[in-house]
């Protein structure tokens, strides 16, 4: 999976739709570091590979993750600056509620925070869904970058005896 590059400078206003979501009883916000232990919980049960990368984001103040609420629960998350400076990600929505615009909400409130540290670009890092990226935030696949700062990664299985 490739990384994408997106112009910090150009995105588009989330406020709309951030504010459609809020009607419908959908909060998208930063999280709190009182919160450390639901939103952790929420990751590690429904996204356990990205629950490092999210713990990393407590470890600042404030937290580098958005998440979105409704009824008092977590449905989804993104976070920056967790797996390198200036990287977007990981970011994950429950499947029962996408297509509601949650994720792009998520997206453009970490790319705002990231340009209101004085990035220009930001690289979402490991690209799943590369045609959602484009159509949100006009990113860019940037070449020869697979596997990128993921290669030789740890693994859990047992070396070969």
């Amino acid at each position: 999976m490739p990384d994408m590059l997106v112009r910090l400078y150009a995105l588009p206003d989330p406020a709309p739709e951030r504010a459609r979501l809020a009607r419908e009883g959908v909060l998208c916000r930063g999280a709190e570091t009182f919160e450390r232990h639901h939103a952790l919980r929420f990751v590690r049960e429904a996204f356990p590979k990205w629950a490092d990368e999210v713990s990393t984001a407590f470890g600042q103040a404030p937290p580098t993750l958005f998440v979105s609420i409704e009824g008092g629960a977590v449905t989804g998350f993104a976070a920056f600056n967790v797996t390198r400076p200036n990287y977007f990600g990981p970011t994950a929505v429950l499947e029962s509620q996408r297509g509601r615009g949650i994720g792009r909400v998520l997206l453009l409130q970490c790319l705002q925070a990231l340009a209101a540290q004085g990035y220009g670009y930001a690289i979402i890092g490991g690209v799943g869904p590369a045609r959602f990226y484009e159509k949100a935030v006009g990113a860019t696949v940037i070449a020869d970058s697979d596997p990128g700062v993921y290669r030789d990664m740890l693994r859990l299985e047992a070396p070969p005896e």
